[in-house]
């Protein structure tokens, strides 16, 4: 096993999780099995309890572990599925070692942060990185370990020296070292924080042996020169990591400055088999990467999408759905222009709330292509989604609702068209006389974490739903799986009511009783989806859900669903 640790300093939130994740792409296209590992290290033993606007989004794996936002980037970049174990975190490794402490397991000895939760850090790294992350069910060849925070921070100090350690016990040539820094522009570009946090790496025992400079310009060969004299490394080995127009141009600037070449040197990374039909793959991937990321700065027409959220101050709270719109974006060869728009300014004026933003939230619903509507917890803006998602519906404009935007369509159709008396939601309108949204009877009321429905379920298309444009997109499917992360559902005695009255539920779990996706039959895009298929779009498959939300924004529509069922990556440039 070959491991690449990339860790940072100066300041935490310079690309570390991109840097990562793109290095682990380059990897995969030279026919390599790469998997990902995440050190976070807060106390929490998830992401699960933590607010979207203190920590970004929670991410969700397939066997509903829920975590850094970061896993995404790394499920996204390698098309892979990874797991609850590939997060790391301070309260995961504390909470292994007491549990042994209280069985007995270290024998009466006296335990310690070195060697015991040194050493628990690095068994479950080593224990981790074995997982098979592909259908091949094989090993994988390389692990890309992210160290989040950076060097120095208190939090980190025993993750710096398991990882210090590991290097050791695995051999230099199986472990290579990315340091990510930054460098500011303060009348020309600085490196003094470069070095400084350099020189606090290799104190606490982590040598660098690339080092990735992050600017917002590109570096200055005198720059680059001046890094390698001070931090003595060669000048091949300082990677310049300016602002680009997405992300997903990272990897081909990493790509053009050989990263894998040199890493290829430092961990003889060629004396590993590879069968041929990986290594074409591998090619092939790489291949349309390049041909979706160059799209995309062709592109002329802009599609504008109004998000109507809660956490819009935040805009990390909305991760996974803004990547998966940005890759239907590019595979529809369109530009994407997300509006933000807070659901509380879409309520009524009031003393809080000015005029011009009242005014400015309904103009941005209004003059936009399509709504959307992501999840969410909490009563605070949800008159004001329901208010876009009525605007959505009456005036034909295509729509999406994601978890509580698909539990909100489902109220605002039982109010202004079942006209279901009082229609309301447990979690949200605890007095309402008839709730169409109900907490799940199995889920454990009295805490907090982990305690959802989480990870990925199945959804079985019904009969008679052969007219739905989503369906469509899944050419002769039965099913379909997706993530999930909820404590409400529809509440099954109203569905006969509300499909009455024209709402379809097109997708039901196998139970036959928890609706999974709602869809409205006139309409250019009416969707409703109880799941988070955000979590499973990638940039060269990206979600049908949102796929197809956009081309019905986009006019296209009808071209994507063959593009789709031909297999095809993308639309034809030529269209």
């Amino acid at each position: 096993m070959k491991y690449v640790l990339v860790s940072g300093g100066v300041i935490s939130g310079v690309g570390k999780g991109i840097i990562a994740s793109s290095t682990g792409l380059l990897l995969k296209t030279k026919g390599l099995t790469v998997t990902s590992i995440k050190i976070d290290p807060y106390l929490n033993i998830d992401a699960g309890t933590m607010a979207p606007t203190e920590h970004g989004e929670v991410y969700v794996t397939d066997d509903g572990g829920e975590m850094d936002l970061d896993l995404g980037n790394y499920e996204r970049y390698l098309l892979t599925s990874l797991t609850r174990e590939h997060n790391i975190t301070t309260g995961k490794i504390y909470q292994s070692v007491i549990e042994r402490e209280r069985r007995g397991d270290y024998l009466g000895k006296t335990v310690q942060v070195v060697p015991h939760i040194t050493n628990a850090i690095q068994d479950w790294i080593e224990r981790v990185a074995k997982i098979p992350v592909d259908e091949s069910g094989r090993e994988p060849d390389v692990c890309v370990i992210e160290l989040g925070g950076t060097v120095g921070d208190i939090e980190s100090g025993p993750f710096i020296h398991a990882v210090s350690q590991l290097q050791r016990r695995v051999g230099k040539d199986n472990f290579a070292h990315i340091f990510v820094s930054y460098i500011p522009i303060v009348g020309e570009q600085k490196t003094k924080p470069t070095q400084r946090a350099v020189s606090d790496s290799r104190s606490a025992g982590l040598d660098p042996d690339l080092i990735a400079c992050r600017c917002e310009q590109p570096l200055e060969d005198g720059t680059i020169q001046k890094i390698a004299n001070m931090c003595q490394v060669e000048k091949k080995k300082v990677i310049a990591v300016h602002n680009v127009s997405t992300t997903y141009h990272v990897p081909l600037l990493l790509s053009k400055q050989n990263i894998v070449e040199t890493l290829e040197g430092l961990l003889h990374l060629p004396s590993i088999e590879r069968p041929a039909e990986r290594v074409e793959r591998g090619v092939e991937m790489w291949k349309k990467w390049k041909d979706l990321t160059k799209g995309q700065d062709r592109a002329l027409d802009t599609v504008t999408i109004a998000l109507v959220g809660k956490y819009t101050s935040l805009p990390d709270a909305y991760t996974s759905v803004t990547k998966a719109l940005e890759h239907s974006a590019m595979f529809c060869r369109k530009k994407l222009d997300l509006v933000w728009v807070d659901s509380s300014n879409l309520e009524e004026e009031t003393q809080d709330k000015s005029p011009a933003e009242f005014h400015k939230a309904w103009h941005a619903v209004c003059t936009a292509n399509a709504i959307l509507v992501p999840g969410g917890f909490g009563v605070r803006g949800t008159a004001g989604m329901i208010k876009a998602i009525n605007w959505a519906r009456t005036n034909k404009i295509p729509y999406l609702g994601i978890c509580l935007g698909m539990q909100l369509a489902v109220i605002e159709y039982a109010q202004n068209v079942a006209k279901i008396e009082d229609a309301g939601s447990e979690e949200l309108h605890p007095d309402a006389k008839n709730k169409v949204i109900i907490y799940m009877p199995e889920v454990d009321k009295t805490k907090m974490g982990g305690t959802m429905r989480l990870g990925k379920h199945p959804c079985i298309f019904q009969k008679d739903t052969e007219w739905s444009k989503l369906r469509a997109l899944y050419g002769d499917a039965p099913q379909i799986e997706e993530r999930h992360r909820h404590r409400y559902e529809v509440n099954p005695d109203m569905i006969d009511t509300l499909e009455n009255a024209g709402l379809r539920f097109v997708g039901k779990d196998t139970s036959d009783r928890r609706m999974e996706i709602i869809e409205l039959h006139d309409h250019p895009w009416f969707v409703g989806v109880q799941a988070h298929p955000e979590f499973l779009s990638r940039v060269l498959t990206p979600s049908k859900f949102f796929l197809g939300f956009f081309a019905a924004a986009a006019g296209c529509l009808e071209d994507v669903t063959k593009a789709v069922n031909n297999g095809e990556a993308g639309l034809s440039t030529e269209m």
